[in-house]
């Protein structure tokens, strides 16, 4: 009996480490992470995850409540939280490209909650539909879960951590934020800049017209317009932000490959 409690306890401390990194890293991606997808399904998918990869790999044996147990907990947390988070830098260029062009088109007013996020303007609530469409169409959550369960090779348990060096080139990654928006958004911001010089042009020629009146309809339908004709770019570079996300988890743990 007493075996038997012994070698239990072996594997609940072998088996902690495969689940730390995998249920953090659930909790920080992409679609995977929202609310419609609760805490008992992740749970649920983290324990199945576990098993999976569980007889693959030599597991170290580390006492969790020791002071190198306590250091590869928050390794492994964080870990994983890196990975979600690398990913979510997409959906946060996501956002700011939709705010950017709801600012343009004066429909910054029209926001709606997203699970996720909070209040976002309209255009970003439907880029980001978009935006998790494709994510699953190229299958964005398959190849995350298979370079989840890879990393544990590449990176093991008690051996590698996050350094300087991976902090780095996660924050410098974390720009594509900003450039990502900018890509996303310039059509429409570019229409609506000329027709916005237009409309100060008539302004001039025309004081006693009413700006405001004839302004916001052209904005409107304009950027609308744009949009829709430029949809089949932002779904391109929409699924080149996800991809350069999943080779940037990639190099992040040293899995190797293309995808």
């Amino acid at each position: 009996m007493e075996l038997f409690v012994a070698d239990l306890v072996e594997r609940f401390y072998t088996a902690l480490w495969p689940f730390l990194r995998i249920g953090a890293m659930l909790i920080a991606v992409p679609v995977l992470s929202i609310d419609a997808v609760s805490v008992r399904i992740r749970l649920l998918l983290t324990l199945a995850l576990t098993l999976m990869i569980y007889p693959l790999v030599d597991w170290p044996v580390i006492d969790p409540v020791s002071a190198e147990g306590l250091f590869e907990i928050f390794n492994q947390i964080l870990i994983g939280v890196l990975m979600g988070f690398i990913l979510q830098v997409v959906t946060a260029a996501v956002v700011v490209a939709g705010q950017a062009v709801a600012n343009a088109m004066g429909l910054s007013m029209a926001t709606m909650v997203d699970p996720g996020l909070g209040n976002v303007p309209l255009v970003s609530q439907f880029l980001l539909i978009l935006a998790t469409l494709i994510f699953l169409g190229v299958g964005g959550h398959m190849l995350i879960i298979g370079i989840v369960l890879r990393s544990f090779e590449t990176f093991p348990v008690g051996v590698a951590f996050v350094t300087g060096d991976n902090l780095a080139a996660v924050i410098e990654w974390s720009a594509m934020i900003f450039l990502g928006g900018v890509l996303l958004a310039l059509p429409v911001m570019v229409a609506l800049l000329l027709v916005n010089t237009g409309v100060g042009v008539i302004t001039r020629a025309a004081p006693s017209l009413n700006i405001f009146a004839v302004g916001f309809p052209v904005f409107f339908l304009t950027g609308y317009a744009v949009l829709i004709i430029s949809m089949t770019g932002i779904g391109a570079r929409i699924q080149w932000l996800w991809m350069e996300g999943l080779e940037r988890v990639k190099d992040f743990v040293q899995v190797p490959g293309v995808l």
